[in-house]
Protein backbone atom coordinates (compact mmCIF):
# COMPACT_ATOMS: atom_id res chain seq x y z
CA UNK A 1 0.00 0.00 0.00
CA UNK A 2 2.65 2.56 1.30
CA UNK A 3 4.66 1.63 -2.09
CA UNK A 4 2.07 2.30 -4.38
CA UNK A 5 1.93 5.31 -2.69
CA UNK A 6 5.27 6.47 -3.05
CA UNK A 7 4.78 5.69 -6.73
CA UNK A 8 1.91 7.91 -7.20
CA UNK A 9 3.57 10.42 -5.12
CA UNK A 10 6.86 10.55 -7.44
CA UNK A 11 4.68 10.30 -10.32
CA UNK A 12 3.10 13.68 -9.80
CA UNK A 13 6.76 15.37 -9.28
CA UNK A 14 7.71 13.85 -12.54
CA UNK A 15 4.91 15.13 -14.35
CA UNK A 16 3.95 18.08 -12.84
CA UNK A 17 6.25 21.13 -12.57
CA UNK A 18 3.86 22.88 -10.35
CA UNK A 19 4.25 20.15 -7.31
CA UNK A 20 6.60 21.39 -4.71
CA UNK A 21 6.61 18.82 -1.61
CA UNK A 22 5.06 15.65 -0.72
CA UNK A 23 2.99 17.73 1.54
CA UNK A 24 1.77 19.80 -0.80
CA UNK A 25 0.91 16.67 -3.52
CA UNK A 26 -0.78 14.94 -0.06
CA UNK A 27 -2.96 17.58 0.68
CA UNK A 28 -4.21 19.45 -2.43
CA UNK A 29 -3.81 17.04 -5.85
CA UNK A 30 -7.38 15.50 -6.01
CA UNK A 31 -5.93 13.48 -8.66
CA UNK A 32 -4.00 11.58 -6.65
CA UNK A 33 -7.25 11.61 -3.59
CA UNK A 34 -9.41 9.95 -6.36
CA UNK A 35 -6.73 7.04 -7.02
CA UNK A 36 -6.58 6.65 -3.11
CA UNK A 37 -10.36 6.37 -3.26
CA UNK A 38 -10.81 4.29 -5.64
CA UNK A 39 -8.42 1.68 -4.29
CA UNK A 40 -11.00 1.47 -1.21
CA UNK A 41 -14.00 1.11 -3.47
CA UNK A 42 -12.41 -1.58 -5.71
CA UNK A 43 -11.40 -3.99 -2.85
CA UNK A 44 -15.05 -3.45 -1.14
CA UNK A 45 -16.55 -4.46 -5.32
CA UNK A 46 -14.59 -7.16 -5.03
CA UNK A 47 -15.61 -8.18 -1.72
CA UNK A 48 -19.16 -8.30 -3.12
CA UNK A 49 -19.78 -4.96 -0.91
CA UNK A 50 -20.98 -3.00 -3.85
CA UNK A 51 -23.66 -0.42 -2.57
CA UNK A 52 -20.74 0.28 -0.29
CA UNK A 53 -18.41 0.39 -3.04
CA UNK A 54 -20.26 2.93 -5.02
CA UNK A 55 -21.09 5.12 -1.59
CA UNK A 56 -17.57 5.38 -0.89
CA UNK A 57 -16.94 6.40 -5.16
CA UNK A 58 -19.65 8.68 -4.84
CA UNK A 59 -18.17 10.61 -1.75
CA UNK A 60 -15.05 10.42 -3.68
CA UNK A 61 -16.62 11.72 -6.55
CA UNK A 62 -18.16 14.82 -4.07
CA UNK A 63 -15.19 15.41 -2.65
CA UNK A 64 -12.22 15.68 -5.95
CA UNK A 65 -15.03 16.27 -9.01
CA UNK A 66 -13.17 12.95 -10.62
CA UNK A 67 -15.79 9.92 -10.92
CA UNK A 68 -14.23 6.08 -10.96
CA UNK A 69 -16.65 3.34 -11.08
CA UNK A 70 -15.30 0.56 -8.46
CA UNK A 71 -15.54 -1.81 -11.33
CA UNK A 72 -13.14 0.09 -13.01
CA UNK A 73 -9.43 -1.31 -13.30
CA UNK A 74 -6.33 1.04 -12.87
CA UNK A 75 -2.77 0.52 -13.12
CA UNK A 76 0.69 1.39 -11.38
CA UNK A 77 1.97 5.53 -11.80
CA UNK A 78 -1.23 6.64 -13.24
CA UNK A 79 -1.74 10.25 -13.09
CA UNK A 80 -5.07 12.42 -12.82
CA UNK A 81 -3.60 15.98 -13.21
CA UNK A 82 -6.37 18.30 -12.22
CA UNK A 83 -8.94 15.96 -12.56
CA UNK A 84 -12.14 17.96 -12.55
CA UNK A 85 -15.00 16.32 -14.40
CA UNK A 86 -12.75 12.93 -15.52
CA UNK A 87 -15.49 9.98 -15.84
CA UNK A 88 -14.13 6.25 -15.84
CA UNK A 89 -16.62 3.69 -16.38
CA UNK A 90 -17.25 0.19 -14.63
CA UNK A 91 -15.51 -1.82 -17.72
CA UNK A 92 -12.41 0.78 -18.10
CA UNK A 93 -8.86 -0.59 -18.04
CA UNK A 94 -6.01 1.77 -17.33
CA UNK A 95 -2.15 0.74 -17.91
CA UNK A 96 0.37 1.70 -15.73
CA UNK A 97 1.85 5.32 -16.63
CA UNK A 98 -1.04 6.31 -18.02
CA UNK A 99 -1.89 9.92 -17.91
CA UNK A 100 -5.25 11.32 -17.76
CA UNK A 101 -6.09 15.48 -17.73
CA UNK A 102 -9.63 17.45 -16.77
CA UNK A 103 -12.28 16.40 -18.48
CA UNK A 104 -11.84 13.12 -19.99
CA UNK A 105 -14.21 10.46 -20.05
CA UNK A 106 -13.79 6.74 -20.77
CA UNK A 107 -17.47 5.90 -21.36
CA UNK A 108 -19.28 3.48 -23.13
CA UNK A 109 -21.61 3.57 -26.12
CA UNK A 110 -23.82 1.04 -25.43
CA UNK A 111 -26.68 -0.22 -22.48
CA UNK A 112 -25.92 -3.87 -22.80
CA UNK A 113 -23.93 -5.32 -19.74
CA UNK A 114 -20.56 -6.86 -20.14
CA UNK A 115 -17.13 -5.30 -21.49
CA UNK A 116 -18.31 -1.30 -22.77
CA UNK A 117 -15.69 1.03 -22.15
CA UNK A 118 -12.24 1.57 -23.24
CA UNK A 119 -8.82 -0.37 -22.73
CA UNK A 120 -5.95 1.92 -22.02
CA UNK A 121 -2.08 0.21 -22.96
CA UNK A 122 0.78 1.06 -21.08
CA UNK A 123 1.88 4.71 -21.37
CA UNK A 124 -1.13 6.49 -22.76
CA UNK A 125 -1.76 10.37 -22.69
CA UNK A 126 -5.06 11.52 -23.08
CA UNK A 127 -5.68 15.44 -23.52
CA UNK A 128 -8.12 17.43 -21.97
CA UNK A 129 -11.86 16.94 -22.46
CA UNK A 130 -11.35 14.23 -24.74
CA UNK A 131 -13.91 11.44 -24.93
CA UNK A 132 -12.74 7.88 -25.24
CA UNK A 133 -15.93 5.91 -26.03
CA UNK A 134 -16.86 2.03 -26.33
CA UNK A 135 -15.15 -1.01 -25.97
CA UNK A 136 -11.96 -0.52 -28.00
CA UNK A 137 -8.17 -0.50 -27.18
CA UNK A 138 -5.68 2.33 -27.17
CA UNK A 139 -1.87 0.66 -27.74
CA UNK A 140 0.88 1.50 -25.60
CA UNK A 141 2.52 4.93 -25.16
CA UNK A 142 -0.85 6.58 -27.57
CA UNK A 143 -1.92 9.93 -27.40
CA UNK A 144 -5.10 11.43 -28.00
CA UNK A 145 -5.22 15.24 -28.61
CA UNK A 146 -7.61 17.31 -26.65
CA UNK A 147 -11.69 17.88 -27.05
CA UNK A 148 -11.64 14.90 -29.87
CA UNK A 149 -13.84 11.80 -29.30
CA UNK A 150 -12.31 8.49 -30.24
CA UNK A 151 -14.54 5.60 -31.02
CA UNK A 152 -11.96 3.25 -32.66
CA UNK A 153 -8.92 1.42 -32.09
CA UNK A 154 -6.03 3.42 -31.58
CA UNK A 155 -2.18 1.89 -32.48
CA UNK A 156 0.36 1.44 -30.00
CA UNK A 157 2.63 5.21 -29.81
CA UNK A 158 0.12 7.07 -32.72
CA UNK A 159 -1.45 10.53 -32.14
CA UNK A 160 -5.21 10.78 -32.33
CA UNK A 161 -6.80 14.32 -33.07
CA UNK A 162 -10.17 15.81 -34.31
CA UNK A 163 -14.10 14.78 -34.07
CA UNK A 164 -14.01 11.77 -34.93
CA UNK A 165 -10.34 11.06 -33.99
CA UNK A 166 -8.44 10.44 -36.97
CA UNK A 167 -4.70 8.96 -36.56
CA UNK A 168 -2.43 11.87 -37.66
CA UNK A 169 0.15 10.94 -40.80
CA UNK A 170 3.73 10.96 -41.13
CA UNK A 171 3.74 14.55 -42.34
CA UNK A 172 2.07 15.60 -39.03
CA UNK A 173 4.00 13.45 -36.92
CA UNK A 174 7.07 15.18 -38.34
CA UNK A 175 5.53 18.15 -37.52
CA UNK A 176 4.96 17.45 -33.98
CA UNK A 177 8.75 15.81 -33.73
CA UNK A 178 10.57 19.33 -35.01
CA UNK A 179 7.93 21.48 -32.69
CA UNK A 180 9.23 19.00 -29.88
CA UNK A 181 12.76 19.98 -30.67
CA UNK A 182 12.07 23.50 -30.89
CA UNK A 183 10.84 23.80 -27.25
CA UNK A 184 6.82 22.71 -27.82
CA UNK A 185 4.55 20.74 -29.00
CA UNK A 186 1.46 21.48 -30.89
CA UNK A 187 -0.19 17.67 -30.58
CA UNK A 188 -3.54 18.04 -29.87
CA UNK A 189 -3.97 20.91 -32.33
CA UNK A 190 -5.80 20.01 -35.27
CA UNK A 191 -4.61 20.72 -38.84
CA UNK A 192 -8.11 21.20 -40.23
CA UNK A 193 -9.15 24.23 -37.30
CA UNK A 194 -10.16 27.39 -38.47
CA UNK A 195 -7.50 29.64 -36.80
CA UNK A 196 -5.24 31.20 -39.40
CA UNK A 197 -2.70 31.78 -36.27
CA UNK A 198 -3.06 27.64 -36.18
CA UNK A 199 -2.59 26.84 -39.73
CA UNK A 200 0.51 29.36 -40.07
CA UNK A 201 2.15 27.93 -36.97
CA UNK A 202 1.70 24.56 -39.19
CA UNK A 203 2.83 25.74 -42.38
CA UNK A 204 5.75 26.94 -40.89
CA UNK A 205 6.79 23.92 -39.31
CA UNK A 206 5.82 21.71 -42.34
CA UNK A 207 8.37 24.04 -44.53
CA UNK A 208 11.66 23.40 -41.68
CA UNK A 209 10.83 20.08 -41.95
CA UNK A 210 11.33 20.16 -45.33
CA UNK A 211 14.37 22.14 -45.53
CA UNK A 212 15.85 20.58 -42.81
CA UNK A 213 15.45 17.25 -44.95
CA UNK A 214 17.17 18.99 -47.89
CA UNK A 215 20.20 20.41 -45.57
CA UNK A 216 20.50 16.83 -44.80
CA UNK A 217 20.57 15.48 -48.08
CA UNK A 218 23.15 18.45 -49.40
CA UNK A 219 25.45 17.65 -46.11
CA UNK A 220 25.61 13.64 -47.37
CA UNK A 221 26.40 14.50 -50.81
CA UNK A 222 28.59 16.74 -49.72
CA UNK A 223 31.15 14.73 -47.74
CA UNK A 224 30.23 12.07 -50.58
CA UNK A 225 33.06 14.66 -52.12
CA UNK A 226 35.03 15.10 -49.28
CA UNK A 227 34.07 18.46 -48.10
CA UNK A 228 33.09 18.40 -44.04
CA UNK A 229 29.93 20.54 -43.55
CA UNK A 230 28.61 21.20 -40.25
CA UNK A 231 24.74 20.31 -38.94
CA UNK A 232 22.53 23.12 -39.00
CA UNK A 233 21.62 24.82 -35.85
CA UNK A 234 18.67 23.19 -33.99
CA UNK A 235 16.35 25.93 -34.01
CA UNK A 236 16.10 26.15 -29.77
CA UNK A 237 19.76 26.23 -29.63
CA UNK A 238 19.79 28.80 -31.93
CA UNK A 239 17.57 31.08 -29.97
CA UNK A 240 19.37 29.88 -26.97
CA UNK A 241 22.71 31.04 -28.43
CA UNK A 242 21.45 33.96 -29.58
CA UNK A 243 21.93 33.65 -33.60
CA UNK A 244 18.41 35.43 -33.71
CA UNK A 245 19.62 38.70 -32.43
CA UNK A 246 22.92 38.21 -34.60
CA UNK A 247 20.94 38.16 -37.80
CA UNK A 248 18.89 41.16 -36.60
CA UNK A 249 21.99 43.40 -35.78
Amino acid sequence: MFERLRENIAVVFERDPAARTTWEVLTTYPGLHALLVHRLSQRLWRWRLKWLARFVSYLGRWFTGIEIHPGATIGRRVFIDHGMGVVVGETAEIGDDCTLYHGVTLGGTSWNKGKRHPTLGKGVVIGAGAKILGPIFLGDGAKVGSNAVVVKDVPAGATAVGIPARILDSTAEAREDKARKMGFSAYAISADMNDPVIKAIHGLLDHTVVMDQRIEQLIAQLKKMGIEAEPPVPAQDAFDAGYLNKIVD
